[in-house]
């Protein structure tokens, strides 16, 4: 979906439509959950300060979140994903991976499915959507985010490479801002500029990534659209008026975000081995500390507990502005499968 939750207050608001507007953010503490094209045009983006982004856009209009609206129209919409096709993957409440080689309606063409879908979209929910069709989920996740707002890219199998190859190296799916750097630094500005570099120099330079950087580039990307997608984490955080400087005062705010999680947690009916306490300072640096129980824990109290004991593990750096709380390692998880071999691979390899 094209920003999804600017556009869903645009459109429930119409005096909003074509004005800059970010959601969330309001306040000297907020921070941009989302921000509309128009808003993006100045610079402003989501998890960005609210102060920036006004100071930025001083015509900015902050409007609250309603995960409860954008949780309506996310099922709506993937209700008329699943007329298509049953294999649907979604991401978030905004995005999701279709799988129509084999479709309910027969199309020979996934691109004409795209644009049937985008099409009924916008005409049965009102809000415009964008799409990327290729050969795997890598190749049409970049595809996608080429022709926004409202528009879609088809790479076709005869042109995977070339796309592949011409492709800054910031747009690669997985490559963030601090790896786009490093690579950089190494005179890797494209995919044809990675393409050159061996898996022993990946590895060397990128650890485990290596591997998923010398495949992707080669067009070589084995995951399957899970139309039941596994949820690995579920976590709650809270970000303070003012910055707590002692761990006595966070206490209280640990116990808060502690039921949250524990609500989630039976809400979902699932539990969890690891739990993770998330800080994040004044400097906006952020630390994450984690303990794996030997069982799994739903319940507020040893959720808290836990906590507490990850709190006073280290003295903190700074004072802080916002904690966090999430559960992993969940009980919902699957043994993993193993990977395709080598040989197997290089049937897929073309050079």
């Amino acid at each position: 979906m094209d920003a999804f939750y600017a556009s869903v207050a645009q459109m429930d608001n119409p005096e909003l439509k074509g004005k800059p507007i970010a959601v969330g953010g309001g306040g000297t503490r907020g921070v941009v959950s989302a921000a509309s094209y128009e808003a993006r045009k100045f610079g402003v983006k989501s998890a960005m300060s609210g102060r920036l982004a006004i100071k930025l856009c001083p015509e900015l209009i902050f409007v609250k979140t309603d995960f409860e609206r954008y949780t309506e129209i996310s099922k709506r919409i993937r209700k008329i994903f699943l007329e298509y096709t049953d294999l649907v993957e979604p991401l978030s409440l905004d995005e999701a991976y279709l799988d129509v080689t084999e479709n309910k309606i027969g199309f020979p063409s996934a691109s004409l499915i795209a644009e049937e879908i985008r099409q009924r979209i916008f005409n049965e929910v009102g809000l415009t959507a964008s799409a990327g069709i290729s050969i795997n989920k890598f190749i049409a996740k970049v595809a996608s985010d080429y022709n926004k707002p409202n528009g879609q890219k088809t790479v076709n199998p005869e042109d995977v490479f070339q796309f592949l190859e011409d492709l800054d190296i910031r747009k690669f799916y997985g490559v963030g801002k601090v790896t786009a750097e490093k690579m950089y630094q190494k005179g890797i500005f494209t995919g044809k500029d990675l393409k050159l570099k061996s898996l022993e120099y990946l590895d060397k330079n990128f650890g485990k990534s290596g591997r998923y950087y010398y495949d992707v580039v080669r067009g070589i990307h084995f995951s399957e659209v899970k139309p039941n997608r596994i949820r690995k984490s579920l976590a709650a955080e809270r970000t303070f008026s003012k910055n707590l400087s002692s761990e006595i005062f966070m206490l209280e705010k640990l116990e808060h975000i502690s039921e949250e999680v524990s609500k989630r947690l039976t809400k979902n009916k699932v539990s969890g081995k690891t739990i993770t306490l998330k800080i994040k300072y004044s400097d906006f640096t952020l630390q994450t500390r984690s303990k794996t129980l030997p069982y799994y824990v739903s319940d507020t109290s040893i959720i808290l507990e836990t906590a507490k004991d990850l709190l006073y593990q280290n003295k903190l750096n700074n004072s802080v502005r916002l904690l966090g709380i999430s559960l992993s390692n969940l009980n919902t998880e699957k043994p993993k499968k193993p990977k395709p071999s080598d040989q197997e691979k290089k049937a897929l390899v073309f050079n």
